[in-house]
């Protein structure tokens, strides 16, 4: 019987090229590893940051470095890869790929769309203010003051990890927030802050009998070097690591509301085969979703692969049945 050859998509031009190149490993070394390795056969395939694409150490257009492969596992992060510019790509060799397809990943790549869509789904999502490129800043800076108390987040429209993401403690400090956040996107979001529990969970299609499958919410608390879960906390080690926390310290109530509201999340903006909602759990003001990760990653300090331990279920069995799913959809 002949293998499945599994394209692996790994790095990318985005800022999140080298949480790419993790999660990328982790997929290639699970199916290399037994009973992964009797049916699949693993291809690395690496997109530099300068958006060139590699095949056995040789620079290759999309087509000939995926040649020969059955299906794609996209374990891309960030723009192009998680924004639906790899998809289109993919869409068009008629290869079938992990994730989200185009549109559901440009949706979901872009937190002011997102927060549109989970407000017309009836999710509650902090309030926040629009701030382009090319608006008049000082006039938007007197809407900031007039709209919002002390702290407030500002955070770049289009990105992932937390890059670009300032808590604003001074009103004087709104302007370099912004500019952190322009650096890596055109748009940023003024966003109210919400104190509580961070908390994040995922949801797998057709997973365990059910349609969505909701996995037991992670509660996230940032070290004492970081204000929030940002990039540090996410990727950093020792004291700069955050405690993830699964299960996480919610009363059953709360476990349940955030499982729906991340399903709902998941299916409000077509997301496909899997996803991770983050959300801000508030005693008083209830649960609220911040944004939706089309392509969670898959690190060893990821999130989602903690979730997966925490109901008995590997890595090796998950990649199995995503790799399935789309190879059922082409």
């Amino acid at each position: 019987m002949s293998k499945t050859v599994v394209a692996v998509l790994r790095g990318g031009p985005s800022s999140e090229y080298d949480v790419s190149l993790k999660s990328g490993s982790t997929v290639l070394r699970h199916l290399e590893q037994s009973p992964l390795n009797e049916k699949y056969q693993p291809v690395d395939v690496l997109i530099s940051r300068d958006g060139q694409w590699h095949r056995d150490g040789y620079e290759r257009p999309p087509a000939r470095a995926l040649a020969g492969a059955d299906v794609i596992f996209n374990a891309l992060h960030g723009q192009f890869g998680e924004d639906g510019g790899v998809q289109k790509i993919l869409d068009d060799i008629s290869l079938p790929y992990t994730g989200s397809q185009a549109f559901a990943s440009a949706v979901g790549m872009n937190k002011l769309l997102t927060k549109k869509i989970f407000q017309q789904a009836g999710i509650k999502t902090p309030y926040y203010i629009v701030i382009r490129h090319n608006d008049d800043v000082r006039e938007k800076y007197d809407q900031i003051f007039h709209s919002f108390l002390l702290p407030f987040i500002v955070k770049p429209a289009r990105a992932g990890s937390s890059v670009g993401v300032t808590i604003v403690k001074k009103y004087i400090d709104f302007f370099s927030a912004l500019e952190a956040a322009f650096a890596h996107s055109d748009t940023a979001l003024v966003e109210e802050y919400i104190r509580g529990q961070e908390a994040t969970c995922g949801v797998i299609d057709t997973f365990r009998n059910q349609t969505r499958y909701a996995l037991p919410p992670v509660e996230i608390v940032p070290p004492t070097t970081s204000q929030f879960f940002d990039y540090r906390a996410k990727y950093g080690g020792g004291n700069e690591a955050a405690q993830e926390r699964c299960p996480g310290n919610f009363s059953p109530a709360q476990k349940q509301e955030i499982e729906r509201a991340a399903i709902a999340a998941h299916e409000a903006l077509g997301a496909r085969h899997y996803s991770r909602t983050d959300f801000l759990v508030n005693p008083q003001r209830g649960i609220y979703a911040l944004e939706i990760n089309t392509l969670p990653g898959l690190t060893d300090a990821s999130l989602l692969p903690k979730s997966l331990d925490a109901i008995g279920a590997s890595l090796g069995d998950f990649f199995d049945h995503v790799i399935n799913l789309a190879r059922n959809e082409k």
